[in-house]
């Protein structure tokens, strides 16, 4: 509690007041189809209000979440980890709300600027988060089921779906400034993205990866057409399929490493239906038993050894790729699916291997399907 109440008296009970009253506003959903269609024309005028809405926006965004981390159960609010991301909201949400209002482009470029840092800032969230749920751990009963602790499970998914919309809104703005956009993209949005294409880079990523950790690593052969294409944000789909390919090579290359049989390879299938796009990624690693499904979406929940070192520096974690242990790369990606109204299933064949199944949305529908899912997700975050 000291070191609770440590950090609490950096910041002002004037700050704090404020915190709590833009906390209690309303949010304004933004949905795929609006960004598009106002990111496709950046002029002036319209980098101009887009700075102007974020300005109070993000303030209202980041309250929330810095309300919710001072009272999280479990006593998870005093953890070290916990208090530093805390601390990065507060000083968030200060920096926003010192920006005087935005009148002209001068304005908007230095506005810009100062999100870019916040964007900067919040870079490490998510593991520190994790260190945090590892802290928590650490002081728990051992035979605790993790995933009867549906109150930290249900924040996480919150908070994490939240800091995407964030990121999405700031990344988005920035982007537009970009003097020479790559072909068919409108800041963050690919209008024409081609997820065989995605899926090749992450899956080399990822391989990459594999190939550092073990020497070697199993064949990747990918399925569908290549020109297929749809708008979707790239980033998004790459980090999915990045930790689902990831994963898949880990399970196959450690169920093979002392077999004289060759690695199977790992399979992506690309299908483009009349309303839905589905990627479906195979494996044949071993599979899930009945009792770890239970647990796969659950955060920090990992069969490797953690890589989170509870003594690191908490001002800077350590984000380089692993190959697992960190236990949140599939609960997240499952909300990345989700941020745009798809999902991720997980359909095990024990002793055999996995069948990660990746669905995206309707293509049809997309921009209606992009509206409902932007209701949704504001009402969850209230």
């Amino acid at each position: 509690m000291a070191v609770r109440k440590k950090l609490c008296d950096s910041f002002s009970k004037s700050l704090m007041d404020e915190v709590h009253r833009w906390g209690c506003m309303k949010q304004t959903g933004v949905s795929l189809k609006y960004m598009m269609e106002f990111g496709s024309r950046p002029t002036d005028r319209n980098l101009l209000i887009s700075a102007q809405f974020l300005h109070k926006e993000l303030p209202i965004r980041i309250a929330r979440r810095a309300i919710e981390l001072e009272s999280l159960p479990y006593g998870l609010s005093d953890k070290a980890a916990v208090l530093k991301v805390r601390d990065w909201y507060l000083d968030s949400f200060r920096d926003l709300r010192s920006f005087n209002d935005i009148k002209d482009m001068n304005d908007e470029r230095e506005f810009t600027q100062m999100i870019k840092a916040v964007k900067v800032r919040h870079n490490n969230v998510v593991p520190m988060m994790a260190l945090g749920v590892q802290q928590l751990k650490k002081g728990m009963n051992p035979k605790i089921v993790y995933e009867d602790l549906d109150e930290i499970h249900q924040f996480l998914d919150r908070f994490y779906l939240s800091r995407i919309g964030i990121r999405m809104l700031i990344g988005q703005h920035v982007e537009l400034h970009n003097p020479n956009p790559p072909l068919h993209c409108v800041g963050y949005i690919h209008t024409k993205m081609s997820p065989v294409e995605v899926a090749r880079i992450a899956s080399e990523d990822a391989r990459s990866i594999c190939l550092r950790e073990y020497g070697s690593a199993p064949e990747i052969n990918i399925y569908g057409d290549p020109s297929f294409n749809f708008p979707y944000v790239p980033t998004h789909l790459h980090l999915m399929v990045f930790e689902l390919v990831k994963n898949s090579l880990r399970a196959v290359q450690e169920k093979f490493m002392d077999s004289d049989r060759v690695a199977p390879p790992v399979r992506i299938i690309v299908a483009d239906g009349i309303e839905d796009v589905t990627i479906k990624v195979s494996d044949e690693g071993g599979g899930i038993p009945r009792s770890g499904l239970s647990n796969i979406f659950t955060y920090l929940y990992s069969t490797a050894k953690n890589p989170l070192d509870e003594n690191a520096d908490l001002g800077v974690a350590d984000t380089a790729m692993t190959m697992a242990g960190y236990g949140y790369g599939l609960p997240i990606s499952r909300l990345y699916a989700r941020y745009f109204g798809g999902d991720l299933q997980i359909i095990s064949m024990e002793g055999y291997g996995e069948i990660r199944i990746l669905c995206s949305f309707s293509v049809q529908n997309v921009y209606a399907a992009s509206i409902y899912l932007s209701l949704h997700l504001y009402h969850a975050i209230l």
